[in-house]
């Protein structure tokens, strides 16, 4: 065994050893590691051949062509920031790209550069004809004003090196910097009011925040800088970790600030439609908007991830697979969850209730307050705050009290026995029209009748509704219709009558009749019923 290891090691590892010690790889272009290992190597400064480069192009016959080919080629890869990682290239000589092909192609950057790809031909792989006619085009896209731009500007001594940089490159990127914070700082005062005037427009008359509008134009100024230091940065021919770091973090930068803005121009429709929603009488629209922000919110940040990782270059499609298995697993431990998530689809579609409504279901009685994707926030009359899933609020019997057209109120008004009757007559008389003074009674409908004949007292039935919003309004009203009673019961004499047991002695010899005495003269109550109705009229009128 030790005689065959050192057997591999003398006519194996020291060929490899001594050709990596010459710097020379060998032109077979057997396999896509090859080809580009060839093209990539051999322009190189300390390797520097690039009519060697050349023969990994296909169907260039003219070698001083092919050469500058080969090296515009390199050029758009490193001016694009896109670093070749030898190891992931396949290494197999019948690689396929796509398995349902019959062409042996490999693509170097699917998604940047879609045309740049090698082919297999005649046994070997080139870069494709078509590469080979899209570099020219690729060249001056990347660089329009030329390559050399800066270099053939700048004097001799701008092309010493100092840590691996020429000292022109150096020069160029603290001009680039300079010249990208002028242009932010013109550009975002510019755009400011371009927002402004925009977001005017949109809300007829109404404008948003001004720091809201900033916002916007501060961050699309700093991605137009972006963009444009992105267009110049190749024309600085940075080393390839560089530029690849560079245009990876413009990139990163560049993504964050779209989702950044698509927030913010989301912040602008939502206060838009918050400012749409508080003029309509429904307030399901109201509850119902934060719900729709934060579901756009979640899809927009969820883009701008999956857009983060195919700029760092993952796979996409291998991360969506893990993630949908993941996902099913989830669902599976979490059914309790998705059951309150469709609950809270069912009360957006049913409308059972809305924010501020009274509702009343098993134990809890209280006014809604929130209504989220996994649970209802309730307020109890205690002050205290009930979370009620709605998986489980959908399933219940509720009881909306916040939904009544009229809200009724009965009680009994217990007056004494000795009451006169026309006394009796006249005061029930008094009970109809402060119901139909008060503005926010229910007129078409209401009964106020002598309804019973008590063991202590004679009972007036006082059934009516009250035609108002909120039970803070309905209280209020019942304490103003209440004060009328009170009031009209002391004008016109009447006595409330309450369970009590009372000795009554008429009369004593030589001593005045304790019975009270009734004034139950005609004018006289109809005088004090319109003195009553006067000042009631006067104190439950709208000021």
């Amino acid at each position: 065994m030790l005689a065959r290891n050192t057997f591999l090691l003398l006519f194996i590892g020291l060929p490899l050893l001594l050709w990596g010690q010459r710097d020379e790889v060998p032109v077979t272009l057997e396999t896509p590691y090859n080809t580009v290992l060839v093209h990539l190597h051999y322009l190189q400064p300390e390797t520097y051949q690039p009519e060697v480069a050349a023969r990994t192009l296909y169907g260039v016959q003219d070698s001083a062509r092919a050469a500058r080919l080969a090296i515009q080629l390199k050029q758009v890869l490193d001016g694009k920031g896109l670093k070749v990682i030898l190891n992931k290239l396949p290494q197999a000589p019948d690689y396929r790209e796509d398995t349902t092909s019959d062409r042996n192609i490999y693509t170097l950057f699917p998604l940047e550069l879609p045309g740049v790809y090698l082919e297999k031909t005649e046994g070997r792989w080139y870069y494709s004809e078509e590469t080979v006619g899209l570099i020219p085009e690729l060249h001056k896209g990347v660089y329009p004003f030329g390559a050399d731009l800066l270099l053939n500007l700048l004097p001799k001594f701008g092309q010493r090196e100092i840590l691996g940089m020429a000292l022109w490159q150096y020069i160029g990127l603290l001009a680039l910097l300079i010249l990208a914070l002028l242009v932010h700082f013109a550009l975002s005062r510019l755009l400011r009011p371009l927002v402004r005037r925009f977001t005017h427009y949109r809300a007829r008359g109404q404008s948003v925040p001004p720091e809201l509008v900033w916002k916007i134009a501060r961050a699309a100024s700093i991605y137009i800088v972006l963009r444009l230091i992105k267009a110049f940065l190749p024309v600085l021919q940075l080393p390839i970790e560089s530029a690849s770091f560079a245009v990876m973090t413009i990139r990163i930068l560049s993504v964050v600030l779209v989702v950044y803005i698509l927030l913010r121009i989301l912040d602008v429709f939502v206060f838009y439609a918050d400012r749409f929603t508080r003029r309509t009488e429904s307030k399901m629209d109201e509850q119902l908007l934060p719900l729709l922000k934060g579901g756009v919110q979640f899809i927009l940040l969820a883009g701008g991830v999956i857009q983060a990782f195919r700029v760092l270059q993952v796979d996409i499609t291998t991360l969506i697979a893990g993630i949908s298995i993941g996902g099913l697993a989830l669902a599976l431990a979490a059914q309790d969850t998705l059951k309150n998530l469709f609950g809270s689809l069912t009360i957006f579609l049913d409308k059972p209730f809305q924010v501020g409504d009274w509702i009343n279901f098993s134990d809890v009685d209280g006014t809604v307050e929130e209504v989220g994707f996994r649970s209802t926030r309730v307020r109890t009359f205690a002050n205290s705050l009930v979370y009620v899933p709605n998986g489980k609020l959908a399933d219940m019997v509720i009881n909306n009290y916040g939904l009544r057209t009229y809200r009724r109120f009965s009680t009994k008004i217990s007056v004494t026995y000795d009451t006169p009757s026309a006394l009796v007559d006249k005061f029930t008389e008094g009970l109809r029209q402060i119901v139909a003074t008060h503005p926010r009674t229910r007129k078409d409908y209401y009964e106020i009748h002598l309804n019973e004949m008590g063991s202590s007292s004679l009972d007036i039935l006082f059934y009516i509704f009250f035609e108002v919003p909120s039970w803070s309004e309905e209280l209020r009203a019942r304490h103003e219709v209440l004060l009328g009673v009170i009031d009209l019961a002391h004008n016109l004499g009447v006595r409330f009558a309450f369970p009590t047991q009372t000795m009554h002695i008429e009369e004593f010899p030589g001593a005045t009749a304790t019975t009270p005495h009734y004034k139950t003269e005609p004018e006289a109550m109809d005088k004090r019923m319109e003195e009553f109705l006067a000042g009631f009229k006067a104190r439950v009128s709208p000021k």
